[in-house]
């Protein structure tokens, strides 16, 4: 009797390629993300719509407003006295509710804020309703286009000035730990929390006022220089107080964050392993301890550029600077609703998208992290 050994097939498993699994997962990661920021967007704006309207009580400002300058301007009119007082009283009444109708102050509050947000996401921002451009036009993306150049100049030059100089500092404060400087800016950090503004109004008394060296506001000499370099020259000037009250406000205390974290980073283990092994200080600072704080200095970095859009509102204010944080402030003051939404729908893109590119940055330069994971 013969036995016949019975051996099992093996199983074939067919794996699917690693490229494929992962580009899977990454794309269902930037859906993700993406739906999820598009829905944050939103919600903001129309947040924003219904507080900048104060849940229809600027519309009650407003039609106030229709009424009086309509009935003000009626009764001015030496024929319209001469009329029956009730022919003259629906006249009035018919053209404040076309004057309504004009403005959409007829339709009930919830559609028009759906229309708003409709038009806000499509970046269709309509007409500013008090504020017009130098131009006379009342098109909210020509005033906000107009005020942006002034807004990254001052900016612009302010915090980038104030990020580089902040890592710079403190980057030598941690090289010396414990000395009069280190223990100097440590001093100084709570002077950050004046603001800027405050900041602004002690340099105009000492410059402007009593020393008369430099201009009290403005961004330009008026009449403007006709001369490029005369003209570039007077900006510079008008630049300086402004610029320097933005850096005051924030230095001290931007060295001191910097300089804390620094000081965690070169604590570690491989950063002493690496002093023992003898490898020179400039390269353990730029491998072991700049390198890992990579993320976090590139994103405040991110941060700091798209919040160059919003400006400096009460600092702008306070030096008559002709930018995009005094318009918005001109805007709130005036209930001018299109203009405070289109900023901040700007503002809400630009952080969105910063958000999102920054997860495919950390990627690029910290390897241990991974899209989707």
């Amino acid at each position: 009797m013969s036995v016949t050994a019975h051996v099992p097939s093996e199983k074939l498993v067919i794996k699917k390629p690693a490229s494929n699994s992962s580009f899977l997962r990454v794309m269902r990661y930037v859906s993700v993300r993406l739906l999820t920021l598009f829905i944050t967007v939103v919600i903001g704006i129309y947040l924003t719509i219904v507080i900048a309207n104060m849940g229809g009580f600027v519309d009650q400002i407003i039609k106030g407003e229709i009424r009086d300058r309509i009935t003000q301007s009626f009764l001015a009119n030496p024929s319209v006295k001469q009329m029956d007082p009730e022919v003259r009283k629906n006249l009035i009444q018919e053209k404040i509710a076309l004057e309504e109708k004009r403005q959409g102050l007829d339709t009930p509050i919830a559609i028009r804020n759906a229309r708003f947000l409709t038009n806000a996401l499509q970046l269709n921002l309509g007409r500013a309703i008090n504020i017009t451009s130098d131009s006379g036009s009342k098109q909210v993306r020509l005033i906000l286009l107009e005020r942006l150049p002034a807004t990254l100049l001052l900016m612009g030059t302010s915090q980038l000035f104030l990020f580089f100089s902040s890592i710079f500092f403190a980057l030598s404060l941690s090289r010396n730990y414990g000395n009069f400087w280190d223990k100097f800016v440590i001093a100084l950090s709570p002077t950050s929390a004046v603001p800027p503004w405050f900041y602004g109004i002690f340099l105009i008394l000492i410059f402007a006022a009593a020393f008369k060296v430099l201009p009290f506001g403005g961004m330009v000499d008026s009449p403007p220089p006709l001369n490029t370099f005369d003209y570039a020259v007077s900006v510079l000037q008008h630049l300086i107080l402004p610029g320097l009250s933005l850096v005051l406000s924030s230095f001290f205390i931007s060295v001191y964050n910097y300089r804390t974290f620094f000081l965690i980073y070169s604590s570690e283990d491989y950063v002493d392993m690496a002093k023992a092994k003898g490898l020179p200080s400039r390269d353990i600072e730029r491998a072991y301890i700049l390198r890992p704080t990579l993320p976090t200095i590139i994103t405040n970095f991110s941060l700091l550029i798209i919040g160059l859009w919003t400006g400096a509102l009460f600092t702008e204010t306070v030096f008559l600077w002709p930018g995009l944080g005094r318009t918005l402030f001109q805007a709130i003051g005036q209930y001018d609703i299109p203009i405070i939404v289109g900023s901040t729908i700007i503002f809400a893109y630009l952080l969105a998208l910063t958000v999102f590119l920054l997860d495919f940055i950390y990627v690029l330069v910290d390897p241990r992290v991974k899209i989707g994971q």
